[in-house]
């Protein structure tokens, strides 16, 4: 193998012109027979038994070159990207040139490779920082959440209300025939909750247990196309009406569910809780906000493939993110009548940010030399085992050494440009920025479904901080399962 040219061309691919020579495609060709000769039949001989020259003079002396050069190219591609010292970042486009002899061949391989990056300004920059505010109603929100988890469903011998729950079967009826999907039994549905389709859960208001009752539905323009729009019947039997035992708000509570002996220690632990929350939120806003300046002000010319494997990686993470909320991305697609190629190209334009931002980390990393010992590497193991409560032995099974001292090199890229930067003040809203912004959040709503978000700090760092270390996701499915029974909404 010998590379006869290596020339730059835009978007940072190269163009290696390789040549093959005599010796390596020999070799070559001789693999090819040994694979290929039990496929071909030789009159006279058992089959895998015909000598190559045999088959050559039956077949012609290129009957083996197709499957020669497909054996020689990962070999002398492999070996000239190293001898040029390339940073390959995706799969070349190959062709031949000239004629293939067995003298060899010669191949153009374009490949995209790590572009030259050159940085801008990423010390001394400014952002918005929210000042962080916890009021009493807060607390209170936090309170109520406690109590809902500890709020008890008691059986009553009275009409159902709003805010009630029923125990219900139910079965629904399309032209008076049971449709697919439409049957239930002892469904517990909290009136008012608004689970089910709109209709049903006001009808049931005023029923008591024994009960029976025909509701009729008639279903959203927007619903299943099967029963979008269409009038059907829902047969109710109830079994039991449940209200909520709602525990008092007091010292006795503080008790119950924390591990304070007053109400007043728990609401200032629990102000003490909200606040460091948002502390943490209002950081790494700044941070997202310094960290997509840098990325801005980097110059670089971001080849296609990059960008590519990206979309490609948001859109599996999308995926997990669905198989986690037990949903399955097939049904998923064809029930929002979404497409995997719109998806991916949507996801473009998020995932060059998110390549530009992977790149300035790594060119700040480079120019301040910024490394983690080994020390600091177990430590963070030692952290994230005492923050999701694990052994230490196994969160060292589900992240690598590498991965974790990639992660704090990424953080430390990050203090470097937070030390230096100053936080402003937020610009106020004003009510005719916040109509724009209501406008554009309408435009953008679709988007929300979509598998690509725009992040602003590498993955690694986002799986250290805020999820275990097994499971990494980039968006959260907002979806229902195909096959809920059609009486609950989409």
């Amino acid at each position: 193998m010998s590379v006869k040219s290596c020339e730059k061309i835009e978007k940072s691919q190269v163009v290696l012109t390789i040549e093959v020579g005599a010796p390596e495609f020999e070799a070559a060709i001789e693999k090819a027979y040994q694979k290929m000769r039990k496929k071909i039949n030789v009159p006279g001989f058992r089959p895998g038994k015909a000598p190559r020259k045999i088959i050559e003079g039956m077949y012609g002396a290129e009957v083996f070159f197709e499957e020669a050069i497909n054996i020689a190219f990962p070999e002398a591609y492999e070996a000239a990207v190293k001898e040029q010292e390339l940073q390959v970042v995706g799969y070349p486009s190959v062709e031949i040139e000239g004629q293939v002899t067995r003298d060899g061949f010669t191949f153009k391989a374009t490949a995209p490779v790590y572009p030259e990056v050159t940085l801008g300004q990423y010390k001394g920059l400014s952002a918005p920082k929210e000042e962080v505010k916890v009021s009493a109603a807060d607390v209170d929100e936090r309170l109520k959440a406690l109590t809902d988890r500890n709020t008890r469903l008691v059986s009553v011998d009275r009409e159902a209300k709003e805010g009630d729950t029923a125990v219900i079967d139910f079965e629904g009826f399309l032209e008076g025939k049971p449709f697919e999907g439409g049957k239930g039994e002892n469904f517990s549905l909290e009136l008012g909750s608004h689970t089910f389709v709109p209709g049903f859960e006001e009808q049931l208001v005023g029923v008591k247990a024994g009960d029976e009752k025909d509701l009729d539905i008639t279903f959203p323009e927007d619903y299943h196309k099967d029963l979008a729009g269409k009038a059907v019947v829902f047969k109710v039997k109830v079994h039991e009406v449940k209200e909520k035992e709602i525990p008092a708000l007091d010292d006795e509570f503080a008790k119950d569910v924390s591990e304070f002996d007053t109400l007043k220690d728990l609401k200032a632990d629990l102000k003490k809780k909200i606040a460091a929350e948002r502390e943490e939120t209002v950081k790494r806003a700044f941070e997202d906000a310094l960290m997509e300046q840098v990325a801005e002000n980097i110059t670089a010319d971001v080849p296609d493939a990059m960008v590519e494997a990206q979309s490609r990686q948001f859109l599996d993470n999308f995926k997990m993110q669905l198989a986690q909320q037990g949903l399955q991305y097939d049904q998923y697609m064809k029930a929002t009548g979404m497409d995997e190629a719109q998806l991916l190209a949507d996801a473009k334009e998020p995932a060059l940010k998110q390549v530009r931002m992977d790149l300035a980390m790594a060119a700040i990393i480079k120019e301040e030399n910024i490394d983690a010992t080994d020390e600091e590497v177990e430590a963070e193991f030692q952290r994230m085992a005492d923050q999701y409560g694990m052994d230490l032995e196994t969160v060292k099974k589900y992240l690598q050494a590498e991965q974790v001292k990639d992660q704090l090199k990424s953080q430390k890229a990050i203090a470097v440009v937070v030390d230096s930067a100053t936080a402003v003040k937020p610009e106020k809203k004003t009510a005719k920025k916040s109509a724009k912004k209501a406008e554009d959040a309408e435009g953008e709503e679709a988007a929300e479904e979509k598998p690509a978000k725009k992040t602003t700090r590498k993955k690694a760092d986002e799986d250290g901080e805020e999820k275990k270390p097994a499971k990494k996701t980039t968006k959260k499915a907002a979806a229902k399962k195909e096959e809920e029974t059609p009486a609950e909404s989409k």
